[in-house]
């Protein structure tokens, strides 16, 4: 039975961080369940955790979650635009998948060459919407930043363009959740305003009860209906978007568990892949960049890295690079994945420049390779096997260098890829290799492989990741239902009367 064609909808924010990515997610799974076939969408992205699509294209992570919670391949025109920093004032543009250069934030914003960045994502959400029903939308940091009002492509400009009915979404944990919605409200202008079509309160703590006065107030001030107020939790467990959730987890090490740590680079990237690692009920997985509790992990990995040339400068200056060294003698596995692989070998060269002024530093002289920072960017999807293993493993890469063996080293890789006469990686030992395949990680196989040194600690389990995600994304979609009136959203999404697009 082929569903009524519903609006899209667009869920943007009184500012970052008030869950935007989750809530979208939720709504994706439930518009899933409900029969419909929605595809996610946000028109620029700002993000170091990006994923490779199956064509081998590059978007933002949290669009590649959104998708997997609709139930589809993720794909670039469900984020043509993605910015990944590179500096605190600089970032690599990545446009409908692929890197088109590096811009400052000021001459990214100028508004030269804003309207063929505009038609692009323009083009793309089109192309989006005659494929899928309906394209749930995210908006980005707050939707009433009126200084870049002329420049915005992801907030209501899109939404205006969509015809998209937008909910505002507010973290009410943070404090001031009324001046916060009342505000983002009064400094649209007119035509802004009325794709406001309701209000989301995220993240409540407490009796329920006692906002409910609150919410009549928030309906009479801003002339929109609350559609929800979706509590905080704590039980369920979806991907970040932003690695500003690490900071949460630094936790020092436990006994009875395989103690795993990720060291904390300034520049860390595509941090999802020590999610498995960190549902494993055998494994202990912290983050740090203290010396001392490097010192006390099993296993120590090395993550990716945006800018590999500046966080080696910085792992030699703060004495992490040496404590590593120190631990692998002492006992401990090191494993780099993609930057955190180049770090290891015996130097970096960059003698184009592509990641900034450093040409040149050795590396922690774990493995013998050495790297050569190219500037054009690898992004494919793989299936491979490693080392001796017959089974068939899934991972993507995301990288620009190139490492070789030094001169006088033969190739000893830890991972044969399939359907191409290609290896990747290097293995010194059982306590020693790098790859450049992110998601090695998620394969059962491969954890097993690397804790099997460790397995008198803990007692043996295997952990299926993706029958665990599933299973979230329907405890998140549960968790909306309860607390949103999801009749209200899709009366809102059908009125035909109330949608008005470009």
């Amino acid at each position: 039975m082929t569903k009524r064609q519903l609006h899209p909808v667009m869920f943007a924010g009184t500012g970052s961080d008030v869950g935007k990515s989750v809530i979208a997610a939720g709504f994706c799974r439930i518009f899933k369940q409900d029969g419909y076939s929605p595809a996610p969408f946000k028109a620029q992205n700002m993000a170091l955790n990006s994923y490779v699509t199956p064509e081998g294209l590059e978007i933002g992570r949290a669009q590649a979650v959104q998708a997997e919670a609709a139930g589809i391949p993720c794909h670039t025109d469900m984020n043509p635009l993605l910015l990944k920093p590179s500096s605190d004032h600089t970032s690599q543009v990545v446009l409908n998948g692929k890197p088109v250069g590096n811009h400052n934030a000021y001459d990214y914003f100028r508004k030269e060459g804003r309207e063929e960045l505009r038609r692009a994502v323009y083009e793309a959400f089109d192309r989006l919407e005659k494929r899928y029903n309906p394209v749930v939308m995210e908006g980005a940091g707050s939707i009433s930043e009126i200084n870049l009002r002329e420049s915005d492509l992801v907030n209501l400009p899109m939404a205006i363009h969509a015809g998209a009915d937008v909910i505002l979404v507010a973290d009410i944990d943070r404090g001031g959740v009324f001046a916060c919605v009342y505000g983002s409200i009064m400094l649209l202008n007119n035509e802004e305003r009325r794709h406001i079509k309701g209000i989301l309160i995220n993240k409540f703590r407490g009796d329920i009860r006692l906002f409910q006065p609150g919410i009549g107030m928030l309906e009479e001030l801003c002339g929109a209906p609350v559609v929800g107020v979706v509590p905080y939790y704590k039980d369920i467990y979806i991907e970040e978007e932003d690695s500003v959730a690490l900071q949460t987890k630094q936790m020092q090490a436990a006994r009875g568990k395989i103690n795993i740590t990720v060291v904390l680079l300034r520049h860390l990237s595509n941090f999802t892949d020590f999610n498995t690692l960190e549902r494993d009920p055998r494994v202990h997985l912290f983050y740090t960049n203290n010396t001392e509790e490097i010192m006390k992990a099993d296993i120590i990995l090395l993550p990716g890295s945006k800018s590999t040339l500046s966080d080696l400068y910085e792992l030699r200056r703060n004495g992490v690079a040496q404590a590593i060294v120190r631990a692998h003698r002492e006992g401990a596995t090191v494993v780099g994945i993609c930057g955190g692989y180049q770090l290891m070998g015996q130097e970096v060269c960059d003698p184009d420049r592509t990641e900034g002024e450093i040409e040149r530093l050795p590396g922690l002289g774990l493995l013998p390779v050495t790297t050569r920072i190219q500037g054009e960017k690898i992004t494919r999807r793989v299936k491979f096997h490693f080392r001796d293993s017959e089974d068939i493993c899934e991972g993507y890469e995301i990288h620009m260098g190139a490492t070789i063996p030094v001169e006088g080293e033969k190739e000893s890789p830890l991972n044969f890829l399939h359907c191409e006469s290609r290896t990747d990686g290097y293995f010194k030992d059982h306590t020693c290799m790098g790859t450049y395949i992110h998601g090695i990680l998620d394969n059962p196989s491969f954890i097993d492989y690397l804790l099997k040194p460790f397995a008198d600690k803990p007692e043996k389990t295997t952990f299926d990741y993706k029958t665990f995600k599933e299973e979230q994304y329907d405890r998140l979609a549960d968790h909306i239902r309860s607390h949103v009136d999801i009749p209200l959203i899709y009366k809102i999404l059908s009125n035909h009367d109330q949608r008005t697009r470009r």
